[in-house]
């Protein structure tokens, strides 16, 4: 994967972790179970998409979240955002009702918050690839070091970012972020099955936005462009 395709800034952090052995036989997992005819999502050229939209040094806000979509068209390389024109999976609509809820946004038909992105939103899976139809089908295959990478250079690099976890996988994911020089926003996950144990009433756009004004840093705009 050392010729990966990933914007500059973050290239020079990761650089190194490209070229490490389990980056290679992640490499040759994904390019062998393409090889089989099998969907993967999201497309090649979308897997690092977080990283192209929102450089190292815009970084602000971290959105963690588990594994892509895993249904065709869904997945463009961002937690939670589904590509234009796709139906708003359930987690999605109900993390617009508490964008709705916390800052009177009203809630959008269109699930891809890349205008998010723009504005310093790392919209990070912990798992970055997914095969059709199959949640966690990539897991343990390398993605996770990878990524435990990306929050380890944040957590040691940058300091007065908000990162929101939504469910005890994010969380546990990111016990060893300094809690002295960040702020950590958690609640349950906004899946059916959780959002109404904590998740609605959370209120996470709107603290994440006084914190940000708290360091003199410019807001985010929730609304959905």
């Amino acid at each position: 994967m050392t010729d990966v395709m990933i914007e500059n800034s973050w290239k020079e952090h990761l650089i190194d972790e490209f070229s490490k052995p389990y980056m290679r036989d992640l490499s040759t997992f994904l390019r062998q179970e393409k090889s089989k005819n099998k969907s993967i999502y999201p497309p090649s050229h979308l897997i690092f998409n977080a990283f192209e939209l929102t450089k190292f040094d815009d970084v602000k806000i971290v959105i963690l979240g588990q594994d892509p979509y895993h249904g065709k068209g869904q997945a463009h390389g961002l937690s939670f955002s589904v590509q234009d024109g796709i139906k708003l999976p359930p987690s999605l609509q109900n993390i617009y009702k508490e964008l709705n809820n916390d800052l009177d946004i009203p809630i959008s038909n269109n699930g891809n918050l890349s205008s998010w992105c723009k504005q310093g939103v790392l919209l990070l899976n912990s798992i970055l690839t997914v095969e059709q139809g199959k949640p966690a089908s990539h897991s343990n295959m390398g993605w996770e070091k990878f990524t435990d990478r990306v929050l380890e250079l944040l957590n040691n690099n940058k300091s007065g970012i908000v990162y929101i976890l939504w469910g005890k996988k994010a969380q546990e994911k990111c016990s060893s972020i300094d809690l002295n020089s960040n702020l950590v926003i958690q609640s349950p996950h906004p899946s059916p099955y959780s959002a109404n144990s904590g998740f609605f009433g959370s209120k996470p756009f709107s603290k994440a936005n006084e914190y940000l004004k708290s360091k003199n840093k410019k807001e985010v705009n929730w609304q959905i462009l």
